[in-house]
């Protein structure tokens, strides 16, 4: 850091002059209330003021559009920095054009293939690539970056069903539209000539059903049978009587002939 000695005050008695001892090349400084803060040793403005000038020298425009064009978004950016998404995108937005340029210019270049250049753009054998797998070629997304040795990447992305594809080339500018090269297996699919796709597996063949007879009328429904009656309950064997007592039999006692037939001689009835 250089160190700097107040020389005096400028006309108007808001702004500071200052200069350094070796060059004398002069500064000015406003006079505001975070420079009478810092002079009177107020320590919680003074940390504010510390911490605002970390900030803008970790932010500065040069680092945030950096970023940005080494392909880094706006909320990246100030996610990564802790400040607003205002303050990054005044200064990234310029960058945000000179990368949608990019991906332009590289579709109108033309693919490196084994051979040689190919004839056709890049967005042209894209389109082609699409159509023959039934997507629109109008549903893609083309964005650029510059890497650190200077070149440009060119990223394709599109949706297919519910996956995300992406495919990715080297930008490479020059005479008659400069020239594309695949980076990965799904840009080299994309522009490769001779790249069939597995077929698809065919679909058994139903029988055929034959309408010219008409179905023979089937037959009445059977009518539904009573239902069966719950099988009456046995009814309840008869109680057994109880046993009867054995009476004796009264045994036959003789019969006392009467007094008158004794005396007469007179037998008795039973003897008659």
């Amino acid at each position: 850091m250089r160190e700097l000695k107040v020389v005096g005050l400028d006309v108007d008695g808001k702004r500071i002059i200052c200069e350094t001892e070796d060059s004398g090349e002069k500064f000015v400084l406003h006079a505001d209330e975070r420079l009478r803060a810092a002079v009177r040793g107020d320590r919680t403005v003074s940390n504010q003021t510390q911490i605002d000038v970390e900030v803008s020298t970790v932010l500065r425009p040069k680092d945030i559009q950096s970023r940005i064009r080494a392909g880094a978004s706006v909320d990246q950016v100030a996610a990564a920095a802790g400040v607003d998404r205002e303050r990054v995108e005044r200064f990234a937005h310029p960058v945000l054009l000179e990368r949608a340029r990019a991906a332009e210019l590289a579709t109108a270049a033309h693919p490196v293939l084994a051979d040689g250049p190919a004839v056709l753009t890049l967005l042209e054998i894209v389109t082609t690539a699409l159509i023959g797998r039934g997507l629109d070629p109008d549903a893609t997304d083309w964005d650029a970056w510059r890497n650190e040795d200077g070149r440009w990447t060119v990223q394709l992305s599109w949706q297919a069903g519910r996956s995300e594809n992406i495919a990715h080339f080297r930008f490479v500018p020059g005479a008659h539209g400069g020239t594309v090269t695949a980076c990965d297996d799904t840009a080299r699919e994309l522009i490769d000539p001779d790249f069939v796709r597995q077929p698809l597996r065919p679909v058994a063949p139903l029988a055929e059903l034959e309408f010219d007879e008409e179905p023979a009328p089937s037959a009445a429904p059977a009518a539904p049978s009573a239902p069966e009656e719950p099988a009456a309950a046995e009814e309840p064997a008869a109680a057994e009587e109880p046993p009867k007592r054995r009476t004796r039999k009264a045994k036959a006692r003789p019969t006392v002939p009467a007094w008158e037939d004794v005396l007469l001689g007179v037998r008795s009835s039973a003897e008659r």
